[in-house]
């Protein structure tokens, strides 16, 4: 592991702890040039599938781009980071456990969508907005309205 401090790549491994869900492997590290100490991350390099977009268009997924989306959607909003990356975690759990070699990304946005209005209302509308490509006022009104409906 290459020391982010000096650049040096000997080091050894101080801690090692299993992440809370046990996908991760949490280490300590200490640089035996400068003796500076850093954390590294193990994960399991999943396979993911490939994202088919609503123009047919096709991407990589990106873990990336729905943490974003989130952080758009809740900004402002009294939501921790930390609970906008166990969401973006519970999503890709979903597109790993779909099993496909291809995903449509309307499954993710509505995953997105799903989370969101049990986290925060108002997060839930303003992506919505955006995710639905509401053409005026009388459909981003009737979401809102079964979002009443859908509380009571």
């Amino acid at each position: 592991m290459k020391c982010p401090f000096c650049g040096n790549i000997d080091d050894k491994v101080i801690d090692s702890r299993m992440g809370k869900d046990g996908d991760v492997i949490r280490r300590r590290r200490e640089c035996l040039k400068c003796e500076r100490r850093f954390t590294s991350y193990e994960k399991v390099d999943d396979i993911l599938p490939v994202v088919e977009k609503k123009d047919g268009r096709r991407e990589q997924y990106d873990r990336i781009k729905i943490l974003s989306g989130l952080q758009k959607a809740c900004e402002k909003r009294p939501i921790p980071f930390d609970t906008l990356e166990n969401v973006t975690d519970e999503i890709e759990k979903k597109v790993l456990a779909a099993g496909e070699k291809e995903i449509r990304s309307t499954f993710i946005g509505e995953q997105i969508m799903e989370q969101l209005k049990a986290l925060d209302k108002v997060a839930y509308v303003r992506f919505a907005s955006v995710y639905r490509e509401f053409k005026d006022i009388n459909e981003f009104m009737d979401e809102v309205k079964t979002l009443f409906k859908s509380k009571k």
